[in-house]
């Protein structure tokens, strides 16, 4: 086989490995990634329970206040009716006490609404709490387990670094330019083999001179199809 091819495919095979890493890592950090995102929106939930109960609260006291100035009303009425002299008046007056009287009850039902959100979302926040609690002590443990995963992993790929550096240094640099300019386009099926005469990049039937040129691999072939770099296995050849 050509040197030059044969270095070609090493370097496919090489930054194969390479690019296999990533899902690993992918792999590695989902657990943590999705821990965390967990306790974000843990810690989100809470701070918005927070605004809304302080909300609430603000509710209330307005109510609290609207109470407070109803009932004064109602006792300036009360001393007012020894001092009403028509029917009038007194129609008048008793129409205010009413309406007064009603707005009271009203006020009353909506504080008693309010204290029963702002209780129940007070609950909600300290089981959020709790959880939160959990979540961060569960955090600390998959981020123990992903850096151990990752340090084992860049191990391994700072060794196939070093392997593609080594073999760089004795590619050709035509050949080495070719197969970078291919691998812009065709990633990690820069170099392929072929199978029963058919390039394994897109499939396509080779005709016999090109075959014979690829079993030959005396020289660099490219499918005509597609301009993948091609070859023959060892056991086909």
């Amino acid at each position: 086989m050509n040197q030059h091819l044969k270095q070609l495919i090493d370097l496919a095979k090489i930054d194969k490995e390479i690019d296999a890493f990533e899902p690993q890592i992918e792999e590695a950090n989902y657990n943590y990634e999705a821990a965390l995102a967990k306790t974000k929106s843990i810690e989100s939930d809470i701070e918005n329970l927070t605004h809304e109960i302080k909300d609430e609260e603000v509710k209330k006291q307005k109510n609290n206040l609207h109470l407070a100035d109803l009932s004064k009303k109602l006792e300036d009425n009360s001393k007012k009716s020894s001092e009403v002299k028509t029917e009038r008046e007194m129609k008048s007056l008793q129409l205010e006490e009413e309406i007064a009287k009603e707005q009271v009850t009203f006020a009353n039902e909506e504080i008693a609404r309010l204290e029963k959100i702002i209780e129940a979302k007070k609950e909600q926040v300290e089981v959020a709490k709790v959880t939160l609690v959990e979540l961060h002590s569960n955090l600390e443990s998959v981020k123990a387990d992903v850096d151990k995963k990752l340090k084992v992993i860049n191990i391994a790929r700072q060794e196939v670094f070093v392997a593609k550096e080594k073999l760089l240094g004795t590619v050709n640099q035509k050949g080495l330019a070719f197969y970078q300019k291919i691998r812009r386009w065709a990633k990690n099926s820069t170099v392929v083999p072929v199978e029963d005469q058919a390039c394994m990049g897109c499939h396509m039937r080779l005709s016999d001179k090109i075959y014979a040129d690829v079993i030959k691999a005396d020289e660099i072939v490219t499918c005509p199809h597609c301009g993948r770099i091609i070859h023959v296995e060892v056991s086909e050849e």
